[in-house]
């Protein structure tokens, strides 16, 4: 068997640089820090919000992409939560660059315990979506994704936007479509901390866009079947439950 050295793709960069990289990679100090918060993370889930899961069995093997409505910082939490094994260890937290990147002691915690990829509002390039879209397949990560773009602060879904389309038309990689309720009762936008109250996670089965041309209409068709597959697990009557 031949073997091929790589260099880490985040090499060479400055400590400060490598926090907000979209080439940043996982170290032993970062998996171990991983590790603990995702422990302390399903504690907190389990015993503050009574997480109740359905479609667990959904999660594919990585690479694949998580998404769900979104309107509570919750939200992500609750996603990374549930994963397990190799897909917990790769995965990562698409997170609003301006909100949880903007200052080095945010940056630490989101890049080393969330392990969050920032994506710059209004000013992501197609270079930045290309390069998330290449580690995506190349080095089999999870994606966390919130296809509206921003939380709804009142609680109602909103139109996806063709950004998971980028990521994913044209390729192999599965979609898992998620339905996330109690996170906007539990953490508003508005409040400054969450509040006990119970969430429930459908987990619905994957998609493939491996039909869907990487052009500006194959990214809407992709985002427009996401958005639909997550509104059908609204519609979806409640079945049985396991713990988070």
């Amino acid at each position: 068997m031949e073997f091929h050295l790589r260099p880490a793709r985040d090499h060479g960069l400055k400590p400060e640089d490598r926090l907000r990289s979209l080439s940043r990679e996982r170290g032993l100090g970062s998996l171990v820090l991983g590790r603990l918060w995702r422990a302390g993370l399903r504690g907190y889930l389990a015993a503050f919000h009574r997480l109740e899961v359905t479609g667990r069995e959904n999660l594919p093997e990585p690479p694949f992409v998580l998404i769900a409505n979104h309107c509570s910082h919750l939200d992500a939490l609750t996603l990374s939560g549930v994963l397990r094994g190799e897909a917990a260890r790769r995965a990562h937290a698409l997170a609003a660059g301006d909100t949880f990147f903007s200052s080095t002691l945010s940056s630490v915690f989101a890049a080393y315990a969330v392990n969050a990829l920032p994506v710059w509002r209004k000013r992501t390039r197609s270079g930045e979506l290309a390069t998330l879209r290449e580690r995506l397949v190349e080095d089999r990560l999870v994606y966390i994704l919130f296809p509206e773009g921003t939380r709804a602060r009142d609680g109602v879904m909103t139109a996806f936007q063709p950004g998971i389309g980028v990521l994913v038309a044209g390729t192999s990689v599965p979609v898992v479509p998620c339905h996330l309720e109690g996170c906007h009762a539990a953490w508003p936008a508005h409040r400054r901390w969450p509040r006990p109250g119970r969430l429930r996670l459908s987990i619905g089965a994957p998609l493939t866009f491996a039909d869907q041309p990487a052009s500006r209409a194959g990214w809407e068709a992709t985002a427009r079947r996401c958005e639909d597959a997550v509104r059908a697990l609204m519609a979806r009557p409640a079945g049985p439950m396991s713990a988070g």
